[in-house]
C-alpha cells in the first residue's frame, strides 16, 4: 500500500498586506498553514527580510558592514546601498536618534530624510522610531505625510498612542500601520481590536508582537507567536490574523555576545561572527514561530536567511 500523507486543513487565513507600489512590491501573510509546513498546502507568500537602515548606521562597528556601506554618507546613501544586498526585499529605515534623551533630532530632519531615501529607492519602506511614545507619534505622522502613496508601513502604533498613530498614519495618509506590543496574545489581539475600533482596516494592519535576542527570554516570544498562529488558523480569530514583522537585528546587536569585544573575551571569538550568528538564530527562530518578515542587518545574516527561506518554501 502506497503512503498517502495526511495534511492538515485549517479554516482560518493570514491576512494579506501589501507594502510598496509597482514591481518591488511585497504581499506579507496570506497563508493558511503553520511556517513552512509545505506539506500542507503551498505557502502563500514567502516569508520577506526588511533590512534596517539607522540614522546611526555611521556608528557600526562590524568590519563587514563597514565594508558593505564604504563610502555612504547620507540616510539614502546607505538606503541605495542597501537596497542592493542580496536577500533584502524591503528596507526599513530606523530613526533611533530621534530620541529625546539621546541626539534628540528633529521631527524635520528626520522627515527629510525620509524623504531623501524615497526618492532613490523603489523598494518598501518600512519606519521605525526611537521608542519614545510623543516623539515617535509626531515623527509618524509628519513621515506618513510625507511619504503619501508610497504604501509604507510605520512601526508602532502602542497601547499608549494607538489612536493618534492609528488616525494620522492609516486613516489620514492610507499608509499601513504596525500594531506593538510585549509577548502577550491578550495585549496583541486588544491593541487590533483597537485599531479596528478606530476604523482601521483588518488589511491596513501589521503585528510586531515583541522578539527578543535568544536566549535572552526567548521562550516568551516563541510561546506567543506559537499561541497567535494557533488562534489565527485554528480558531479563525479574526483579530489575530495579521501578518507579523519582528525587528530582529535592534535586539540581536545590541546583547552582550554581539558588543563584547574580543579583547574583553577573547575566548568567545570573532565578534562580529558572533553578531551575525545571534542575528541568524534570532531571524531563523522568528520565522519558525509565524513571522511573515524580520528585520536584519548584517549582508552574511541577510544571505543565510534568505537561503533558509528558499530551501524551506
Amino acid at each position: 500500500m502506497s503512503f498517502v500523507p495526511k495534511t492538515q486543513a485549517f479554516s482560518g487565513k493570514i491576512n494579506s498586506v501589501t507594502l510598496g507600489t509597482g514591481d518591488k512590491a511585497v504581499v506579507l501573510g496570506g497563508q493558511n498553514t503553520l511556517p513552512f509546513h509545505t506539506f500542507d498546502a503551498p505557502t502563500e507568500n514567502a516569508p520577506k527580510i526588511g533590512v534596517e537602515i539607522s540614522d546611526l548606521a555611521s556608528e557600526w562597528i562590524a568590519p563587514a558592514l563597514q565594508e558593505f556601506y564604504a563610502g555612504c554618507q547620507t540616510m539614502a546613501d546607505y538606503a541605495r546601498r542597501a537596497e542592493t544586498m542580496p536577500g533584502a526585499d524591503f528596507l526599513t529605515l530606523h530613526f533611533e536618534s530621534a530620541d529625546p534623551n539621546g541626539r534628540n533630532r528633529s521631527v524635520e530632519e528626520c522627515v527629510a530624510d525620509a524623504k531623501a531615501v524615497a526618492e532613490v529607492v523603489s523598494m518598501p519602506i518600512a519606519i521605525m522610531g526611537c521608542k519614545n511614545v510623543e516623539k515617535d507619534g509626531q515623527l509618524f505622522a509628519k513621515i506618513a505625510e510625507a511619504l503619501q502613496g508610497k504604501n509604507i508601513v510605520v512601526l508602532s502604533a502602542r497601547e499608549e498612542d494607538y489612536k493618534a498613530v492609528g488616525a494620522s498614519v492609516a486613516l489620514a495618509y492610507g499608509q499601513k500601520v504596525g500594531a506593538e506590543s510585549a509577548d502577550d496574545i491578550n495585549l496583541a489581539k486588544q491593541l487590533n481590536i483597537m485599531l479596528k475600533g478606530l476604523g482601521v482596516a483588518p488589511t491596513s494592519i501589521v503585528m510586531n508582537v515583541g522578539t527578543a535576542a535568544v536566549g535572552y527570554g526567548y521562550e516568551y516570544v516563541a510561546s506567543t507567536l506559537d499561541r497567535i498562529r494557533a488562534a489565527a488558523l485554528a480558531q479563525s480569530d479574526a483579530d489575530l490574523q495579521m501578518p507579523i514583522i519582528a525587528p530582529t537585528s535592534t535586539d540581536t546587536w545590541g546583547v552582550k555576545e554581539s558588543v563584547m569585544s574580543e579583547e574583553d573575551m577573547p575566548e568567545w571569538g570573532n565578534q562580529e561572527e558572533r553578531g551575525v550568528q545571534m542575528e541568524i538564530a534570532t531571524a531563523a527562530a522568528n520565522l519558525t514561530g509565524g513571522a511573515d518578515a524580520v528585520v536584519m542587518r548584517h549582508p552574511a545574516a541577510v544571505a543565510a536567511i534568505k537561503q533558509f527561506i528558499t530551501e524551506l518554501v
